[in-house]
């Protein structure tokens, strides 16, 4: 008896489930889909280019319009730039006011080459690919000997001075307030034309998917760790016996380098280079973005630029619609501008998900796990 007791004992019965315990399939079904969710999402942005669905008041024609396909791509490309400012603000903790003169750097570089040297695209593009990447390095090692507010401020003052430089025509190269028309004779057939504007979409897909996957790489891996600490505690990483200075100038080089590359595109798409690209306000933009969507996650900054661009484009045609018009001048005075709409959204949206809409799934958790679970009769 005593054997039998000893034995009950050390293999006490197992507990019976929890009526609000998930199923472990379900949990591996969720899991699964976590882990494919972004390749279904690239999935759906692929097969948008060939439906003729039309989604009314959405968009103004059918997905695969001209039109359409050019505001998605404009969205893309700032997604994938929220995303390369996201490795900056959201990962390793640097505030910088001045990241739109990278972007800046990538619409005028190509423009200058393209239009005033006659270089072919490709050759215009690599070399202001490489020539704003060397320019954020050479940038920020001089902005990185500060820090906090310091940093910011000296940030905005070299984007002050690209802006200065962009609006007074400089050399006669950059068309002043009027900005520079790109000319497309210079440019691939497969190119130019509207009926052409698929293939600018894929394009700015195909940045987008390269700025997402560099910019998870170097999450990921051991630099990433280390920026992570650089954001938590800069100091800490100094006493570990790393060079802070050095992996926050590797940041900034790479972000400044991925605007680039998105403001070449971005110039392809609009035809050109305006001096709005060198604004201050662009940067904040982009700081608003990565807010909206969630700083440091992994879609949050991707899903705020789209989301927001997406906004900026459609409320500004809302403003000066006959909807509008017709409200009292107390409602139709503040729908009319863009600015403040997006503000209140803005305002919101930081108001209720305080971690961005990439929090969303996090905060509805509990609501999901509140709610009754169908249970199969056993067999």
């Amino acid at each position: 008896m005593t054997g039998l007791k000893t034995a009950a004992a050390d293999n006490p019965p197992a507990a019976p489930p929890t009526a609000g315990a998930a199923p472990a399939p379900r949990r591996d079904r969720r899991s699964a889909l976590r882990a494919w969710s972004p390749l279904l999402v690239l999935l759906v942005f692929a097969v948008l280019p060939y439906s003729t669905v039309s989604v009314p008041g959405v968009f103004d024609g059918p997905l695969n319009g001209p039109g359409t396909l050019q505001l998605l791509a404009i969205c893309l490309v700032f997604g994938g730039l929220a995303a390369g400012y996201d490795l900056l603000f959201g990962r390793t903790g640097m505030l910088s006011f001045g990241h739109a003169l990278y972007f800046a750097a990538g619409v005028y570089g190509t423009d200058i080459l393209v239009t005033r040297a006659g270089l072919p695209l490709w050759q215009a593009a690599l070399l202001t690919l490489v020539g704003g990447t060397v320019l954020a390095g050479l940038l920020g090692a001089i902005a990185l000997r500060t820090a906090g507010i310091a940093f910011a401020m000296v940030t905005l003052a070299f984007a002050q001075v690209g802006a200065i430089l962009v609006a007074r025509d400089f050399g006669g190269l950059t068309g002043g307030e009027e900005g520079l028309s790109l000319d497309v004779s210079g440019l691939p057939a497969m190119l130019v034309g509207v009926g052409n504007t698929v293939n600018l979409y894929w394009l700015a897909l195909a940045y987008l998917a390269l700025v997402v996957f560099v910019v998870h790489r170097v999450a990921g891996s051991p630099t990433g760790r280390v920026l992570a600490g650089l954001r938590d505690d800069e100091r800490r990483v100094g006493v570990l016996g790393l060079d802070p200075y050095r992996f926050k100038l590797l940041a900034f080089t790479l972000a400044g380098g991925l605007a680039t590359a998105g403001g070449a595109i971005y110039c392809l798409l609009v035809g050109g280079a305006s001096p709005h690209v060198t604004s201050s306000e662009l940067t904040l933009s982009l700081l608003v973005m990565v807010v909206l969507g969630g700083p440091g996650t992994r879609w949050g900054p991707v899903l705020g630029g789209m989301l927001y661009m997406y906004l900026d484009h459609r409320l500004t045609a809302f403003g000066t619609s006959s909807a509008v018009d017709s409200l009292p001048g107390v409602l139709s005075g503040p729908l009319s501008q863009p600015l403040f709409v997006l503000g209140t959204v803005f305002i919101l949206a930081v108001y209720f998900f305080p971690g961005g809409l990439a929090s969303l799934s996090t905060r509805l958790g509990p609501l999901r796990a509140a709610l009754p679970t169908r249970s199969r009769p056993p067999r």
